[in-house]
């Protein structure tokens, strides 16, 4: 069941899904599968199935592990999945997603948004349209299932240990409709319970710090060697010099020290989703 080839010589992780689909479908062991009775065992629709298997669309997110449950294939269709997600960004974009899926610490740093590992389908879409006003509906649909696709690596077997800094701007910012603002808060505070998660907010009058005017992630490897990432507009560096990188794991250092403890930062996200009732 190989996939088709690209410019490149490898396969194409989008078309080997749809194929691997088929393919399990027809080759159901007790008897073959139409797209309804699959669709059925996968609680959706005979439509989506179509979609999946002649690659029109994005994959829906919670589909990919229903399929596996289904087929029993231990993880294939999850990983194509997260394969795809992966080359449907810009190249520039592709090594920083390894290295995130990869990682066992994730550090993060945001002055003004929510960050996508920790983002709703609901904030998602209010961030995407905000910046790409000009967006067709399936451009919204693809990007917001491709970000709620990076939480997966929270709810993995080993989730890595994640640090998160927010600016208090992050609370405050009125990027998105109060409702929406509010259910992003509570995920917010639900993800901070998890054991691997420690969300902490930067107050608005801590000192001025290295990474003021743009989101920083340090991303730690299996082998302990960290690499910086930051993004501006249109584009993504990535960091790996090791006098840059031990520097911003000492900034990063500085400002878990001058922001709020996780505990004192839950009760202030609970405070700012009051205002927003």
């Amino acid at each position: 069941m190989g996939g088709e080839k690209g410019a490149a010589g490898t396969q194409d992780p989008r078309r080997q899904f749809a194929e691997e689909c088929r393919s399990a479908r027809e080759l159901y062991p007790s008897c073959p599968l139409n797209q309804t009775q699959l669709a059925r065992m996968v609680r959706t629709s005979k439509s989506s199935i179509s979609r999946v298997e002649t690659c029109k669309g994005p994959i829906p997110p919670d589909l990919p592990a229903l399929l596996d449950e289904v087929f029993a294939t231990d993880g294939t269709f999850k990983r194509l999945y997260e394969e795809a997600v992966a080359q449907s960004f810009p190249s520039m974009y592709r090594r920083r997603m390894a290295l995130e899926r990869s990682a066992v610490v994730i550090r993060e740093w945001s002055p003004t948004i929510v960050p996508g590992l920790f983002q709703t389908a609901d904030y998602a879409r209010a961030v995407f349209t905000g910046g790409a006003p000009r967006a067709s509906d399936d451009e919204v649909t693809a990007f917001i299932a491709n970000r709620l696709t990076r939480r997966a690596i929270l709810d993995g077997d080993a989730p890595p240990d994640v640090r998160a800094v927010l600016c208090e701007s992050v609370l405050r910012r009125r990027l998105c409709p109060p409702d929406v603002m509010r259910r992003q808060l509570a995920a917010l505070l639900k993800d901070g319970e998890r054991s691997t998660v420690r969300i902490q907010i930067l107050p608005w009058d801590a000192p001025a710090h290295l990474f003021a005017d743009w989101p920083v992630t340090l991303l730690t490897s299996p082998s302990h060697v960290a690499t910086v990432c930051v993004e501006n507009y249109r584009t993504a560096g990535i960091v790996d010099d090791p006098d840059h990188v031990r520097t911003a794991l000492r900034t990063y250092d500085e400002l878990t020290s001058d922001a709020l403890s996780a505990r004192d930062s839950a009760r202030l996200i609970a405070k700012q989703m009051e205002t927003l009732s």
